[in-house]
């Protein structure tokens, strides 16, 4: 009898067919160039992928028996075809994965593996496009301790987004140097302040003076104005050494950390799950921007999320730094929003380049509930740091309160002169709907 092709153990299924509680299904682009080849067997491809995110060798061994297969290898929910040229395959992939492959120890390298191991090896191009975590999964982790809700308790900020001051230049300021900058944004008003990701430990600006100067100059500020602001000091270091850098953080009065991905999501869920680090994480993902090719914003943020992260830089159509599409920007900030499962809500921060002019397009995107991180966009402001964090919270204070920027530049000189340095944008619209914008009621000529 011949052996049937497609194993049935991995593709006989369909969503409808799991207990959707023992999978963990990731979203796939599969891309396959064979313009030399008559035809081209795309689901013998997906088949190689299935069996190599669990159970196979590339020769059969008589141990992964049929039972071994439906137990432990991945399923085939779904193979969506994009139209591509002859020669070429295009397709979007579902590719379901047993829980039970490490249910006893559910932890994130385990899972990574399972949906982003050697499955990068076999197509032309493949991308992670969206993980699903089931709620048994989600379980065993705690996600951020704070989350948007609890950091708006800690600050007592409820009705508008909040501003973010970044430290800069990104290196090479004194701890005085660094307290003198940070003290003037918290009297501006700024929310939260943070060090560049690239500040760790300097000759000339060790981490514990670094900190004590900081959290002395805010201390001050609170004093003079009431408000409190936050300081994510950097801990990024080897893993051997982060935890305790970050215990020791806190006892010294630390209110924020920030760790950059490249110390791991595992770090970063061994931070969040310490009792004694009872403060809030920011992860800084630029080491991610290596991997957009190969994992979608989505995922990587879903997964910041499940670890810990109650705040994470993201993208932004209006960003220096342009790394996704528009709807991409736009499902990563609401996939960290979103309802999922124990896990609180993580703060977006769309970032880069962001200066005061570009607070309407920001509520229009995101609401209220996200950070806008600032360095240039506050620092550079031409009347001084203090004056650069107020423009950011009169910008709001206009959006929110139904006056427009133009108006609010005439009425605050900080915001008029932030306006004038860097612009004020408007988001540009598309008339769905109708034929074309001669047609559409908003954009048509009124004929008057």
């Amino acid at each position: 009898m011949a052996k049937q092709l497609y194993d049935p153990h991995m593709f006989n299924y369909m969503w409808e067919s799991l207990d959707e509680d023992r999978f963990v299904v990731g979203t796939y682009y599969i891309e396959d160039n064979k313009p030399e080849w008559d035809f081209v067997d795309h689901l013998g491809q997906v088949q190689r992928l299935a069996l190599e995110g669990s159970t196979a060798s590339w020769m059969e061994v008589k141990e992964e028996t049929p039972e071994v297969r439906e137990r432990l290898t991945s399923k085939v929910l779904g193979y969506y075809e994009i139209p591509a040229p002859k020669g070429t395959k295009k397709a979007i992939v579902q590719l379901a994965f047993p829980t039970a492959a490490w249910d006893v120890n559910v932890n994130m390298p385990m899972l990574l593996l399972s949906i982003s191991g050697n499955i990068f090896a076999f197509c032309d191009k493949v991308r992670l496009l969206d993980v699903y975590i089931p709620r048994s999964v989600a379980a065993k982790f705690n996600g951020p301790k704070f989350g948007i809700e609890g950091m708006r308790d800690l600050l007592g900020v409820y009705d508008r987004p909040l501003c973010l001051q970044i430290i800069k230049p990104k290196m090479g300021m004194t701890p005085e140097e660094t307290a003198a900058q940070v003290y003037q944004s918290a009297l501006g008003g700024a929310d939260l302040c943070k060090d560049d990701e690239m500040c760790s430990e300097l000759d000339n600006c060790p981490f514990d003076a670094r900190l004590e100067a900081v959290l002395k100059a805010l201390d001050k500020a609170e004093r003079e104005t009431g408000e409190k602001t936050i300081y994510l000091v950097s801990i990024t270091d080897e893993s051997s050494r982060v935890h305790e850098k970050a215990r020791r953080a806190v006892r010294a009065g630390a209110t924020g950390l920030l760790l950059a991905y490249s110390a791991g999501l595992s770090t970063l869920k061994d931070l969040a799950d310490d009792p004694e680090i009872n403060v809030p994480i920011m992860l800084h993902p630029s080491h991610m921007l290596g991997m957009i090719e190969t994992f979608s914003w989505v995922v990587l943020s879903k997964l910041c999320r499940l670890s810990g992260a109650d705040l994470m830089l993201s993208p932004s159509l209006w960003s220096s730094l342009q790394t996704c599409s528009v709807e991409e920007e736009l499902r990563t900030s609401q996939t960290l929003r979103a309802p999922f499962h124990n896990i609180k809500r993580t703060w977006p921060m769309p970032s880069a380049g962001m200066y005061p002019g570009l607070a309407e397009v920001l509520i229009q995107e995101h609401g209220i509930d996200f950070i806008v991180p600032a360095g240039g966009g506050m620092l550079g402001h031409p009347m001084g740091y203090k004056a650069g964090a107020m423009a950011w919270l009169q910008a709001f204070e206009a959006v929110l309160s139904g006056m427009s920027l133009q108006e609010a530049a005439k009425k605050y000189p900080e915001f008029g002169a932030a306006a004038k340095q860097w612009g004020i944008r408007e988001r540009p619209k598309t008339p769905w709907g109708y034929a074309g914008p001669d047609f559409h009621p908003k954009f048509a000529p009124k004929n008057l």
